[in-house]
């Protein structure tokens, strides 16, 4: 068993691969293929296929068959109709009301569920740059942490090399080791958040999760969002295809309660029939005249007397759900307006925090200048620039991770803002 697994997992591993994308390839590759992006289409169709079936008693219906039996005495009914050796039975709505309703609420679902596709869709491509922004970010700094990585390992061997010498105590090798463990520890942590996040996105993509997505590399302009929160919110609550789904669900509840209601309205349906009889079914002996071919075409009229109680129980649960619906799109406009105030929150913390980082990158840079210079002139030693480098590499670490937060921010305005897939455009 174990031999089994062990070779499914290396075929697996064969036939993974890893593919170079760049955000916008990444977006549109799962709203292509994403499964839930998939789903939701479908859902959609089967609403919008809801419309056709609502609207059949409408249409003409024919039904060809046969009712022949053996008679014995009278000639008794097969299935209500007389029996016959050939049958055919027609039947179309003519005047229908709750079935008119039904057509209504089955368009009106059919929108909501556009609705719900797009909504769908919205949060796949926010999902998906924000996979992408998370494995960028974990590329990166795990670039930065081999680099400094690779900084502890010389300070290490300078300090155990000094230490043999003479010129430094024991103590000092072993607080350069722990500092070179510790460096591989978050290195490893870091490598293992961007396997996992490169995995993670080619399944989100549509691949295999044995595959693997990494990031190309681009620059990335930030993108561009409302100039004022105000401006944000008003475009979101008009553009919400969540709240235009509730809204739709609204519509199609108050659609029911009308059917429900409706009834208690008459029902006036065109009914045609059309039966060969056989006169081996004793008609001749029971029926002054008998004629084979026999047709008939008319209207069934249905006059509801009393409806009991099912139909106020119906509207009552309808009524209920709209109450819910209510409750619900009054919850869902102040989480948008929350979402976006700690959205801009984030983003002006971001942007200062970005703004400190580049400052202390910068002034990072200027101090292994320095010691560069001093190395070169024998005022420094090898330790110095590479504990220098190793500063460096930190505040690289700090920058990135405030530019990252800053953009994942302006991401999720325009997610809820509806501009999202078009910026990306």
């Amino acid at each position: 068993m174990r031999r089994f697994a062990l070779l499914l997992g290396i075929a697996l591993s064969a036939r993974a691969e890893t593919y170079t994308l760049t955000l916008k390839q990444a977006v549109d590759r799962a709203l292509a293929q994403n499964p839930e992006v998939v789903m939701a289409r479908m859902d959609e169709l089967k609403a919008t296929l809801g419309i056709r079936y609502a609207s059949s008693p409408f249409v003409p219906r024919v039904d060809m068959g046969s009712g022949a039996a053996y008679t014995n005495g009278f000639p008794l009914s097969i299935d209500g109709s007389a029996p016959a050796v050939v049958q055919a039975r027609g039947s179309e709505y003519l005047y229908n009301k709750p079935q008119r309703y039904a057509i209504e609420q089955a368009k009106e679902s059919a929108r909501g569920a556009g609705f719900a596709s797009g909504e769908k869709s919205d949060e796949v491509a926010f999902r998906v740059a924000s996979l992408y922004i998370d494995l960028d970010r974990a590329a990166r700094l795990a670039d930065s942490a081999k680099k400094q990585t690779e900084s502890l390992e010389k300070v290490l061997q300078t300090v155990v090399a000094r230490v043999e010498e003479g010129r430094e105590l024991a103590v000092a090798g072993q607080e350069a080791n722990v500092n070179l463990l510790r460096a591989r520890q978050r290195l490893m942590a870091l490598e293992s958040d961007r396997d996992y996040a490169g995995h993670n996105l080619a399944a989100t993509l549509g691949y295999t999760a044995g595959d693997v997505v990494q990031p190309a590399g681009e620059d990335r302009p930030a993108p561009k969002i409302p100039e004022t929160e105000a401006d944000a919110v008003q475009t979101a609550l008009s553009a919400s295809k969540e709240l235009k789904r509730l809204d739709s669900n609204y519509t199609a509840k108050d659609l029911e309660i009308k059917g429900d209601k409706a009834q208690r309205l008459p029902r006036v349906d065109l009914v045609a029939q059309y039966a060969l009889l056989s006169k081996f079914n004793n008609y001749a002996q029971y029926y002054n005249k008998f004629k084979r071919d026999n047709e008939e075409i008319g209207a069934s009229i249905q006059v509801p007397i009393f409806t009991g109680t099912g139909v106020h129980a119906l509207v009552g649960q309808a009524e209920s759900d709209q109450q819910h619906l209510r409750a619900e799109m009054q919850a869902t406009r102040n989480r948008i307006l929350l979402d976006i105030h700690q959205s801009y929150l984030d983003i002006r913390k971001a942007d200062v925090a970005r703004e400190l980082a580049q400052a202390d990158l910068d002034l990072a840079r200027s101090q292994l200048s320095i010691v560069l210079a001093q190395l070169n002139e024998g005022r420094a030693s090898l330790r110095q620039v590479e504990e220098a480098r190793f500063n460096e590499g930190e505040k690289w670490i700090a920058f990135y991770d405030a530019q990252f937060a800053s953009e994942r921010a302006r991401w999720n305005v325009l997610r809820q803002t509806g501009d999202l897939r078009a910026a990306l455009q």
